[in-house]
C-alpha cells in the first residue's frame, strides 16, 4: 500500500500518520483483517464505509455456536419473563403501590430494557460469519447509548431506594409525608433524567470524532467502542469518562454506606424485635441486589484498563450484564414477604378458578 493511496483515502489527522513515518490506519486496518482471515474485497468494504462497521461479535467455535445460543437464549427469556412479571405484579396490585415497590418496578423495567439492548444482536450475530457481522454506526452509537444508560439508571435507582429505606426505618413518622407521590414522581424522574444526561454527553464526545477505523473489536458497542474508531486525540473521552464513573462509583458507594451506617445505629439503639426484623428483611435484599451490580460493574472497569485481559474483558461484558437483571426478581420475590404473598394469592385464585 503506497503512500499516494495513503494520501488520497484518508483525512488530514491521518495523512500526519504517513508524514511522520508511522503505520496508516489503512495499514493496520488492513493488518487485522488478515489477521483475521479476511479477503482483500472485504477489507476493502468495512475499511472505508464511514457508515457501516463490522462487528466482533460473539467468538465462538462452530462446535459452540449452538450451546452459547441456547444458554444465552435461556438466560435472556427467563430474565424478560421474570422482570416482566414483578412489574406487572406490582403495577396490577394496589396494596404493592408503595414507594420501595414502585422503584422496584422501575428497577424491573430497566434490567428488561438494559439487555435488550445487547442480547438480541448477540445472538442474531452468533451463527454469522465473522465477515458478515455488520452494524451501521448510527445503530452502534445508539446501542453504546442505550447501553450505558439504563446501567446507570440502575445506580441511581439503587442509591434512591437506599434513601427510601432510610426514610422508612430511621424517620418513620415522617416517611409519608415526605415520600408522598409527588416526591416518588421526582425521584423517579432525577433516576433516569441524570443518567440521560450524563450519559449524552458521554457518547457525544465520541460521536464528535472523525473515523478512520470500523471494526469494533468487541461482542457489542459502547462508548470505548466509539472512540477507539477514531485516530485523533481521546484525551477528552478519557478525562470524562473517568469523572463519570468517578462520580457515579462515589457517588453509590457514599450514599449506600452511610444509609447503612445509620440504620445499623438505629437497629443496635432500638429494642424492637419488629423493627429491626423488617430493617434487616428489606435492607438485606436491597445491599444484594447493589453488591452484585457494584462488583460486576468494577471488573468490567477494572478489565477495560488492561487491554492484554481483552478476551477475558470481552467475555465479562457479556456475562456481567446480565448477572444483576437475571439475579435481582429472585431476590426481591423470594425475600420480600408482600410480593410473595400477592404472588401466591394469584396463583391460588388462578388455580380455584379453572377447578370451577
Amino acid at each position: 500500500m503506497t503512500r499516494g493511496f495513503c494520501v488520497t483515502r484518508l483525512s488530514v489527522s491521518s495523512l500526519v500518520c504517513c508524514i511522520t513515518l508511522q503505520k496508516c490506519p489503512v495499514d493496520i486496518q488492513a493488518d487485522r483483517g488478515r489477521e483475521r482471515g479476511l479477503s482483500a474485497p472485504q477489507m476493502e468494504n468495512h475499511t472505508y464505509n464511514e457508515h457501516v462497521l463490522l462487528l466482533e461479535g460473539l467468538n465462538v467455535t462452530p462446535q459452540s455456536s449452538y450451546p452459547a445460543f441456547i444458554i444465552l437464549l435461556v438466560i435472556y427469556i427467563f430474565t424478560m419473563v421474570a422482570n416482566i412479571s414483578l412489574a406487572v405484579v406490582i403495577c396490577m396490585e394496589r396494596s404493592l403501590h408503595q414507594p420501595m415497590y414502585i422503584l422496584l418496578c422501575n428497577m424491573s423495567f430497566n434490567d428488561a430494557l438494559s439487555i435488550t439492548t445487547f442480547i438480541p444482536r448477540v445472538l442474531s450475530d452468533i451463527f454469522k460469519a465473522s465477515a458478515a457481522r455488520y452494524i451501521t454506526y448510527v445503530e452502534c452509537a445508539i446501542q453504546a447509548f442505550c447501553g450505558h444508560m439504563f446501567a446507570t439508571t440502575g445506580h441511581t435507582i439503587l442509591m434512591i431506594m437506599a434513601f427510601d429505606r432510610y426514610m422508612a426505618i430511621c424517620n418513620p413518622l415522617r416517611y409519608a409525608s415526605i415520600m408522598n407521590n409527588k416526591m416518588l414522581v421526582k425521584l423517579c424522574v432525577f433516576a433516569w433524567g441524570v443518567a440521560f444526561l450524563f450519559v449524552a454527553v458521554l457518547i457525544g464526545l465520541s460521536v464528535r470524532l472523525s473515523r478512520c477505523r470500523s471494526y469494533v473489536f468487541n461482542p457489542f458497542c459502547d462508548n470505548a467502542s466509539l472512540f477507539k474508531l477514531s485516530c485523533e486525540s481521546v484525551f477528552i473521552n478519557d478525562i470524562y469518562g473517568l469523572f463519570f464513573t468517578a462520580l457515579l462509583f462515589i457517588a453509590s458507594i457514599v450514599s449506600v454506606s452511610l444509609t447503612y451506617i445509620r440504620i445499623t445505629m438505629v437497629c443496635v439503639q432500638s429494642k424492637s424485635k419488629s423493627l429491626n426484623s423488617k430493617a434487616l428483611n428489606t435492607c438485606f435484599t436491597h445491599l444484594a441486589v447493589y453488591v452484585i451490580m457494584l462488583m460486576t460493574g468494577f471488573i468490567i472497569v477494572f478489565l477495560h484498563r488492561y487491554p492484554q485481559w481483552s478476551n477475558h474483558r470481552k467475555v465479562a461484558s457479556i456475562i456481567f450484564p446480565l448477572v444483576a437483571p437475571c439475579l435481582n426478581p429472585i431476590i426481591y420475590g423470594l425475600q420480600s414477604k408482600e410480593i410473595y404473598k400477592v404472588v401466591k394469592n394469584m396463583f391460588q385464585s388462578k388455580i380455584m378458578s379453572l377447578r370451577l
